[in-house]
């Protein structure tokens, strides 16, 4: 009869080994930022945006309707530069601008899905390697790794706003 062993219940007992295991994930995490950067870079670069203007549309799609005060704040521009951004989104047919319902004073943005298309084309053979991969795991499994994934972000978010506040 073998014993399987937890790996988290050895890693609890070894406080190198749970060092050397989240040294490994750390480097696996800037592994995978600079590949998405790369993809969404050459994304980018077919669907002729900017990175940034990539971002925000990416943004505006998450969030949407979103005025342009409230998406500042989440791409972390200054509101002058991202009128430009907005502005080349808006010429390029890939957000609108729209009355606010409930302010008729105030606009909100909004994606066109016909143009988006576009975007989701791009992205169709990640999306595709990433359900295959997802398929390898059980449900539980892929919602502890979202789990985590979501506890990361929020941990960019505050590492982000500690180094705004510091003046970096």
């Amino acid at each position: 009869m073998t014993l399987e062993v937890n790996p988290s219940d050895e890693l609890s007992r070894d406080p190198r080994a749970a060092r050397r295991a989240a040294n490994a994930l750390k480097t696996d995490l800037r592994d995978l930022r600079v590949q998405l950067a790369m993809l969404n870079h050459r994304v980018g670069a077919q669907a002729e945006l900017r990175d940034i203007d990539l971002d925000c549309l990416d943004l505006v799609s998450q969030h949407e309707p979103v005025g342009a005060s409230a998406l500042a704040k989440l791409a972390g521009l200054h509101p002058a530069t991202l009128t430009g951004v907005i502005d080349r989104l808006e010429r390029g047919g890939w957000i609108v601008r729209e009355r606010d319902e409930n302010d008729r004073r105030a606009v909100v943005l909004r994606t066109q899905p016909e143009r988006n298309r576009d975007i989701y084309q791009l992205y169709s053979g990640m999306n595709g390697l990433i359900d295959e991969i997802c398929a390898d795991y059980t449900p539980e499994q892929l919602e502890l790794i979202a789990g985590f994934l979501r506890r990361t972000t929020v941990a960019g978010v505050h590492a982000t706003a500690r180094l705004e506040e510091e003046g970096a």
